[in-house]
């Protein structure tokens, strides 16, 4: 799979990433196989977060310490990816990004992952009571203390990312995560893929296909024939056409699949060998419902 870069950093990471939302309650066994096979398949950026497990269940913090089982068993799988996680999210507050509470959020992903160093650490969801001066200091801070090796933030608006680096100063965001899909396509026209570009942030797409309703019959006709016509004319799945297109735009998205089925993993690889013309990527556009001349 060709790569792409997290920014300015050193970082170069598959052009499709594996994401951990969903992988806390499975077995070690279990989830070093999907691991192994997003590795296999190219995917060697794995991102997780400290909130994942939460939602299902498992517990705060859950889907690290599975990776970080996972790491222990096989240690030799470390070398082999980068490990993305994010903090700031803290069930019952919900949102903290105060410095020390970035700091301890990060001491404890290292201690669940059992790394000694993150490579991408990253602000789950803006702190709207964070004043983004101190939180630029606190991420300075894990970078000059070794703890981190690059920073991003997820879900976080233009004006949001703007303010952020106004006071990193020369320390580079190298990644921001938005939701982007044929089912949610604002980051392309609220300025968030046009700030990326502005400014060398590599965006990381979260749900690329729609919680999975767009691998489903769950979606608009005109979307659902269009998908499928151009599965049929690229000799690929419907899905491989949906992340296909999140790839495409120039902003070089790398689309964060969560599935926890091997084949759909290994599915999902070929999307990264499929060409849209502007003419296809455009007629997407247009039967996601989106006007055009």
């Amino acid at each position: 799979m060709r790569s792409r870069r997290l920014g300015t950093s050193d970082l170069s990471v598959g052009a499709i990433a594996y994401g951990c939302w969903r992988f806390a309650g499975a077995s070690v066994t279990d989830a070093q196989a999907k691991v192994e096979a997003a590795l296999d398949h190219g995917m060697t950026l794995i991102d997780t977060a400290a909130v994942y497990g939460v939602d299902d269940g498992s517990g705060f913090g859950a889907a690290e310490e599975l990776l970080g089982r996972v790491l222990a068993d096989a240690p030799a799988l470390r070398d082999q990816m980068i490990v993305a996680t994010k903090g700031g999210i803290t069930p019952g507050v919900p949102y903290d990004s105060s410095p020390d509470e970035i700091r301890a959020s990060c001491d404890a992903s290292l201690r669940r992952l059992g790394v000694d160093v993150i490579d991408l650490y990253q602000i789950h969801r803006p702190d709207l009571l964070a004043h983004p001066a101190e939180v630029a200091e606190a991420l300075a801070g894990l970078i000059s203390s070794d703890r981190v090796r690059a920073i991003g933030v997820s879900n976080h608006s233009p004006a949001q990312v703007a303010a952020l680096r106004a006071h990193l100063g020369e320390v580079p965001l190298a990644t921001i995560q938005p939701e982007l899909s044929l089912e949610h396509l604002g980051p392309i026209d609220d300025g968030t893929l046009d700030a990326a570009m502005a400014h060398d942030l590599t965006p990381l797409a979260w749900s690329p296909l729609g919680g999975g309703r767009l691998a489903t019959s769950v979606i608009d006709p005109p979307l659902y024939t269009a998908l499928d016509s151009l599965a049929d004319v690229h000799g690929v799945s419907r899905p491989a056409i949906a992340l296909a297109f999140v790839l495409a735009h120039p902003s070089a998205p790398i689309p964060i699949i969560g599935t926890q089925r091997l084949d759909r993993i290994a599915d999902a690889a070929t999307a990264a060998e499929v060409e849209l013309s502007k003419t296809e990527w455009y007629g997407l556009i247009a039967a996601a419902g989106r006007e055009l001349p």
